[in-house]
């Protein structure tokens, strides 16, 4: 590919950033046909490629795609252009919206909207894992590091630890099943998860640290450099981190920053800046956003001169089967626990209910049923007796 003008790349950038809507997928999906078909600078095989090494690295798997296609296309200055072009719209949007729930998020009509909004966002969550759960867990080895996985966090292990035991899990597994002692390797390999992490349990919970820019800048960057593939472990990460450790949010606010970052163009991972204003306003915003994508940069910078062999690689390969397995567990178990505060009456669970029905269709995007849910929140909140 031969190398292009930067006024050109940052143009597809931020065009793209101003209208990808639909998370990470659907990102990958118009990338592929900005890049591969209407602009041809990368062949098929070439795209491929940079998508399996964005996902062998911690970040959010369309950003790093973007510093991927930047770096091909401009080198070093290309890098930085696409990341900031493709990460920059949806910042500024999500600080505007940040700062108008703070401002009127106690109105009634406000609050009528979130609570409509928020039994779809649980549903788009467990969408979510259910596709990615097709992916992830499709040997016995997988299942059992998600079963393990999903225990582990029932029983107050970390989401990250779980990770990191995830990995390893199933770096060692894929090598006892090749071996041929696959029954009682499975069994071993799911005990490992659990007996790995019950050291993190309540590990969090013991944290006392008040939110300044400092404070969120590491809390982020911890969450970034463990953030692999799509942008929904990032809600177990929070969950886990923010609203069960530190209790800078609450559940409910979580489901509202999900909500934006879902409403909005860009990255989902850009809820980061959402929370970020809400614990420490305007600065916290930008540490946070700082934060959540540092280690995605770092690791996409780290990642090309070692791309090829790092593909070819059968313990990179098996070291993230593992944290894919456990990623779609934790995004399982926190779609339940934010059903538990979303869904608490039978309106809320039609609605919830019907916001699955309609994603398991294909047809309908998770912005309009975000929409709709806000709209239905407005008319069951009118309905009700003064």
């Amino acid at each position: 590919m031969a190398p292009g003008s930067l006024a050109e790349l940052g143009v597809a950038f931020l065009r793209l950033g101003l209208t990808a809507f639909g998370g990470p997928a659907a990102h990958v999906g118009l990338m592929r046909d900005e890049f591969v078909r209407r602009r041809a600078w990368l062949s098929e095989a070439d795209f491929l490629d940079l998508v399996g090494a964005s996902n062998l690295i911690p970040g959010p798997t369309s950003t790093e795609l973007a510093l991927h296609v930047g770096h091909r296309r401009a080198g070093v200055a290309g890098f930085f252009l696409a990341g900031f072009a493709f990460i920059g719209p949806a910042v500024a949007i999500v600080a505007g919206l940040a700062w108008a729930y703070e401002s009127f998020g106690a109105r009634p009509e406000t609050l009528a909207v979130l609570a409509g909004v928020a039994p779809v966002v649980v549903a788009i969550v467990a969408h979510a894992a259910a596709g990615l759960g097709r992916t992830a867990l499709r040997d016995p080895l997988t299942v059992a590091v998600g079963v393990s996985a999903a225990l582990a966090a029932y029983a107050g292990a970390t989401e990250i630890a779980v990770l990191v035991a995830a990995g390893i899990a199933g770096l060692v597994g894929r090598r006892v099943v090749d071996a041929g002692r696959a029954v009682s390797g499975l069994v071993s390999i799911g005990s490992s998860v659990v007996s790995a992490t019950a050291g993190a349990t309540g590990a969090a919970a013991a944290a006392a640290i008040l939110a300044s820019p400092l404070t969120v800048l590491l809390a982020f960057t911890k969450i970034g450099a463990v953030l692999f593939g799509s942008g929904y472990l990032l809600v177990a990460l929070l969950r886990s981190e923010l609203v069960e450790g530190l209790g800078w949010i609450t559940e409910r606010q979580l489901l509202d920053a999900v909500a934006i970052g879902q409403l909005t163009p860009g990255p989902v991972t850009t809820s980061a800046t959402f929370i970020g204003w809400l614990v420490a306003g305007p600065a916290g915003a930008a540490a946070a956003t700082v934060g959540i994508f540092a280690p995605a940069f770092a690791a996409v910078a780290l990642s090309i001169p070692i791309l090829p062999r790092l593909r070819r690689s059968p313990v990179a390969r098996a070291f993230l089967d593992g944290v894919n397995a456990a990623a779609v567990a934790l995004i399982a178990v926190v779609a339940v626990e934010l059903g538990r505060v979303a869904i608490d009456d039978l309106p809320t669970l039609v609605l919830g209910g019907a916001a699955l029905a309609a994603l398991a269709t294909g047809r309908v995007g998770s912005v309009a049923l975000i929409v709709v849910g806000g709209g239905a929140g407005v008319l069951l909140a009118l309905a009700r007796p003064a």
